[in-house]
């Protein structure tokens, strides 16, 4: 697929693509989950030149559309529909960061991606299916309820993901060195989206919730926060189908398509409700664009919020009517 000998300029090997995808990946700040997001990408666009007898490093915007078109109509097998929009539009952005380090290293003229058709995604609209506060207390309430050997350690991620709103990467990544304290805060360190550090204050409720796992908490005392029986690190698949069992033990109706990340909406929706300032929302979420929070704020268009009353409340003051 690749040519034999590639020029002695490139920090990579001639064993194929996957040497390139490495050394890409090498030369960015990601955290894991975003690695291996971006090897599964490589891997499925490397596949399907491989299925034509396509040169990767020969490919033009034609075949970038094509297997774009090709993306639209596969179907998802946890969802059963096609892939959405901003799947296959994710899917592309690996691949041009990947053509745009290529061209970097002189192995390619040109990323083929630059003059591909991509689908457009609306910033104003997520397909998360969101819960409402009620929901979020009943879906905490069936984690407080439950018994087993993991329900500690469910209660203590569950509170984690509702209460600071964490990606599901993030919540699976920590280690116990991650948990501490600072200015007078119980808090967590985790490396973001992008491969950025941050931190986060627990709250009371978290940190109870963590301290009882904690107290029993299997394994060395150092590693991975969340272990599985076998001492493993918990997966991000677990904790799917921990947020779905719980929320089909509360009662939610539309249970069997949440994921956790239904509750970092519900956690900007929240929190924009209760009059927390979009930037700190922004802040605590990770988002460079404040775009994508208000994305993930499903309330914005309450017709309670529309700053028509605000102007006319002000004005009322000023003239007594």
């Amino acid at each position: 697929m690749f040519p034999a000998v590639l020029p002695t300029s490139l920090p990579v090997a001639a064993g194929g693509g996957d040497d390139f995808t490495e050394a890409w990946l090498r030369n960015r700040r990601l955290s894991e989950h975003t690695r291996t997001a971006y090897r599964r990408d490589i891997a499925g666009w490397l596949a399907w030149c491989a299925g034509r007898g396509l040169e990767p490093l020969r490919a033009s915007f034609l075949d970038v559309n094509a297997y774009g078109r090709d993306l639209e109509a596969t179907v998802d097998p946890r969802s059963g529909r096609p892939l959405t929009a901003a799947t296959v539009a994710r899917k592309l952005s690996a691949l041009s960061s990947w053509y745009d380090f290529l061209t970097r290293l002189r192995a390619v003229e040109a990323n083929p991606v630059s003059g591909a058709d991509r689908p457009k995604v609306a910033r104003d609209h997520s397909s998360t299916v969101g819960l409402t506060p009620q929901e979020v207390d009943a879906l905490l309430a069936a984690a407080d309820a439950d018994t087993g050997p993991h329900a500690a350690r469910n209660r203590a991620a569950v509170a984690l993901l509702a209460d600071l709103g964490l990606r599901v990467g993030e919540l699976v990544s920590l280690d116990l060195d991650d948990i501490g304290y600072e200015r007078g805060h119980r808090s967590v360190r985790f490396v973001g989206k992008g491969g950025k550090p941050r931190r986060r204050a627990l709250t009371p409720g978290t940190s109870v919730a963590l301290d009882a796992y904690l107290a029993i908490r299997p394994g060395p005392a150092r590693g991975a926060l969340f272990l599985t029986a076998s001492g493993a690190r918990l997966d991000r698949h677990a904790v799917f189908r921990l947020v779905r069992r719980l929320a089909r033990q509360a009662g939610i109706p539309a249970w069997a398509k949440l994921s956790p990340h239904s509750l970092r909406h519900a956690f900007a929706t929240t929190a924009r409700a209760e009059g927390v300032p979009l930037e700190d929302v922004q802040d605590a979420m990770g988002h460079a664009d404040p775009r994508t929070t208000r994305r993930y704020d499903r309330d914005r268009h309450n017709l309670d919020r529309d700053p028509a009353y605000a102007i006319w409340a002000a004005r009322a003051r000023r003239t007594g009517g």
